[in-house]
């Protein structure tokens, strides 16, 4: 009886062990999202550079808010993203013109570059002028 017991007792932890090595490694789960505040450089410039998430899902560059801080209640946004020789341009999207407030992540009026590879530097430009406030979803 004694040897019946030992061996259940041996198969149970054996069984264990191997659902213990076969559940999967923690890793990081992608997040629907990642919002980023910067400040915009003027037209065609260069403001506050930002990666493009490694762990979001999404694959965009979304104008989720705006403030223009010159006093006016509106302005132009451009996506600009940075090339491997380290310039940089405009996205396809060209200026969009937007008001100041949030701005649906769902709204494609407000993407400003689209399909952007992951870690890829990224900056907002202005029309009018640098210095906005604004918040990019990606």
């Amino acid at each position: 009886m004694n040897k019946t017991v030992m061996a259940g007792a041996l198969a149970l932890v054996s069984a264990a062990t191997c659902v213990v090595a076969l559940a999967p490694a923690a890793s990081a789960a992608p997040q629907a999202c990642v919002t980023q505040s910067l400040t915009t450089g003027g037209n065609e410039g260069v403001g506050t550079i930002r990666y493009k998430s490694a762990s979001s899902t999404c694959g965009d560059l979304n104008l989720t808010y705006t403030n223009d801080t010159s006093g006016y209640a509106n302005d132009w946004f451009a996506g600009r993203l940075r090339r491997s020789n380290g310039t940089w341009f405009t996205c396809s999207a060209g200026y969009v013109h937007a008001y100041n407030g949030s701005h649906s992540v769902n709204d494609s009026t407000y993407w400003l570059c689209t399909d952007v590879n992951d870690n890829t530097p990224f900056t907002v430009a202005s029309l009018a002028n640098g210095g906005d406030s604004v918040n990019i979803t990606h």
